[in-house]
């Protein structure tokens, strides 16, 4: 569907939604083939998700957003559907996200509290089973994480300028799966999978939880409840203080006294080097692929995040691939964007 049509579709979609009248002006755009626009008119304003297929869909989404708000958590109340479309209307929760507010200086330590603890109240009610709704909830296993921690040598490697052999890429994937078997035991919840402040809203009159808007989920999973919080206290896209980051472990921990530190720490430090790895080859193939290049400025720090999950004993063996394979030059080089 060309950009004119596209245009066409989203009127007629919000025609019959009732919002024909209503003044669209774009608000915001994503790593994904996804678009956002505000829709305002009548005294009511509104969020239009436009997820164009085949390369989107809005019906995990849809499922996810549902479950959410039964748990008594917010996510957008869903106002009007075109789900062969590609279209959702959504509630509006505004504009201020965590990182608005952080940056007009706001108290980082209490933004960060309340995330924690919606995390904390959804891992205390989801029962994290398969299906919700009509949709089906994958599993994070140990395909998926590495066919996500292939994007690294994948994407990022070659537009440094290294080329590995097979037998090199074979090897990668067996010491990730000695480090990820070390991910056995842990209780598996719903995994949001981007928790971060880019995708977190404070929501004005609402007490406790429900002040933390969730957005941006439609890729959650079924695996550990320790990647979510991880994603949080590891940003990809800002510093966060190791004070903060041992503050969020520790009031997540209180919540749940049955949970052995030992196996937290080495899985928070497994799935941190797993999705470290991930977002370095995302980065670059947002810059090489899809002509995106304003990510590449945070490559430098998830390389630093990447390598201090490394130093865990847990990931000996993926460390040891690094060192032998990636040396220090290539992981600060820029890429080379040239196709």
């Amino acid at each position: 569907m060309n950009l004119v049509s596209r245009s066409d579709a989203r009127a007629a979609f919000l025609n019959a939604c009732g919002w024909g009248e209503a003044q669209v002006s774009p608000l915001a755009a994503d790593a994904s083939f996804r678009s956002y626009h505000r829709v305002v008119g009548a005294g009511r304003r509104a969020v239009l998700m436009d997820a164009p297929p085949p390369k989107e869909d809005v019906r995990p989404f849809r499922a996810i957003d549902r479950r959410l708000r039964d748990l008594g958590l917010s996510a957008p109340a869903i106002l009007g559907e075109d789900v062969d479309a590609g279209f959702l209307l959504l509630e509006d929760f505004g504009d201020g996200t965590f990182t608005r507010l952080l940056a007009t200086g706001e108290d980082e330590a209490a933004l960060y509290d309340l995330a924690v603890d919606a995390l904390v109240a959804l891992h205390m009610t989801e029962s994290a089973g398969d299906d919700l709704s009509d949709y089906h909830l994958p599993a994070y296993d140990e395909a998926r994480y590495l066919t996500e921690a292939l994007l690294l040598p994948e994407w990022f490697l070659p537009a440094a300028g290294l080329d590995l052999d097979a037998g090199a890429v074979a090897e990668y994937q067996a010491v990730w799966r000695r480090a990820l078997a070390r991910l056995e035991g842990q209780r598996a919840t719903l995994v949001l999978r981007d928790f971060h402040v880019d995708n977190l809203m404070r929501l004005p009159g609402r007490d406790g939880v429900a002040a933390c808007g969730l957005l941006d989920f439609q890729d959650a999973v079924r695996g550990p409840g320790v990647y979510d919080l991880m994603s949080l206290l590891e940003d990809a896209r800002r510093d966060i203080s190791p004070e903060l980051v041992a503050r969020g472990k520790a009031r997540y921990l209180a919540a749940f006294p049955e949970i052995d530190a030992a196996a937290f720490d080495a899985a928070w430090a497994v799935l941190a080097a797993q999705r470290h790895a991930k977002v370095i080859g995302i980065f670059a193939r947002l810059a090489k692929r899809d002509g995106k290049p304003q990510y590449l400025g945070h490559i430098p720090r998830v390389w630093r995040l990447l390598e201090a999950a490394l130093a865990h004993p847990a990931l000996k063996p993926v460390a040891g691939w690094f060192s032998q394979h990636v040396p220090a030059a290539v992981r600060r080089r820029e890429i080379c964007l040239s196709v």
